[in-house]
């Protein structure tokens, strides 16, 4: 009898990964924001964040921040829950996640600020957290 290879063990339990295209960037959207005179800080904040580790699909789950001080836009909230529920079975590094999240809100705002802070909860002893930021 040939000892089991534990690498296909394990392949064999491999949950769904998808790739970057399955982010939804095309339903955020964004609303006027009518003080643009002021630095008003703007911050939203879930314990709901979960992306998946690109090589075992296993769930990353985060508190995640958003923090900005907007210019002439807000993004919609609705739009934002479900952009960020698009990356429920995305295979992307928990740094990774963090800096696109960032890009693509930047992109649609235009803020002054933004930092988006990923609390990435423990797994296997370590937990992560990963701040990204950006300033006109």
């Amino acid at each position: 009898m040939q000892s089991p290879n534990l690498n296909d063990k394990y392949q064999q339990r491999r949950f769904d990964i998808y790739g970057y295209e399955k982010i939804d960037t095309e339903v955020l959207e964004a609303i006027d924001y009518e003080y643009p005179e002021k630095n008003t800080v703007v911050e939203y904040i879930t314990d709901e964040f979960s992306s998946v580790c690109p090589w075992t699909g296993l769930p990353d789950t985060a508190r995640l921040t958003i923090r900005y001080i907007p210019n002439k836009k807000l993004v919609e909230l609705k739009s934002l829950k479900y952009y960020l529920t698009s990356f429920r079975n995305v295979g992307i590094l928990q740094e990774h996640t963090v800096n696109r999240i960032l890009d693509d809100l930047v992109k649609l705002l235009e803020p002054k600020f933004m930092e988006v802070i990923g609390e990435f909860h423990e797994r296997g002893g370590i937990s992560t957290r990963v701040v990204a930021r950006y300033e006109k």
